[in-house]
């Protein structure tokens, strides 16, 4: 049986999700408009893959929404540029800590970005 695996992706979000959701401008005080708004996550599934299963409110066998609400609102593309530099990780652990460290990241390049 092959080893999970779990990638880092970057969804585009649209700038509205700035004046629309106080929750994302208050995580991201230091956005001065120009960079564009992401989303950064993690997932066992391919980035084409999670992003689909964001945008279409996905539910799994349990009921259980599998989306998260602000891509499935304001999801525009994946930005591949800013994480196939990033391997595939071995554990849910090393994935959640590089998720983390490429938000971040990417805050201080001055993006506005949401993360779990």
């Amino acid at each position: 049986m092959p080893l999970r695996q779990y990638h880092i992706y970057v969804i585009e979000l649209h700038k509205k999700v700035f004046s629309e959701n106080r929750k994302f401008r208050e995580a991201n005080p230091q956005f001065n408009g120009v960079l564009e708004c992401l989303y950064v996550g993690m997932t066992s599934k391919s980035p084409k893959e999670r992003f689909e299963q964001h945008k279409t409110g996905f539910v799994n066998k349990k009921g259980h929404k599998l989306s998260a609400r602000i891509v499935e609102k304001y999801g525009l593309y994946l930005r591949g540029s800013l994480y196939h530099h990033i391997a595939p990780l071995a554990t849910r652990n090393d994935a959640l800590k590089m998720e983390k460290v490429l938000a971040l990241e990417l805050r201080r390049k001055g993006y506005a970005v949401w993360f779990n």
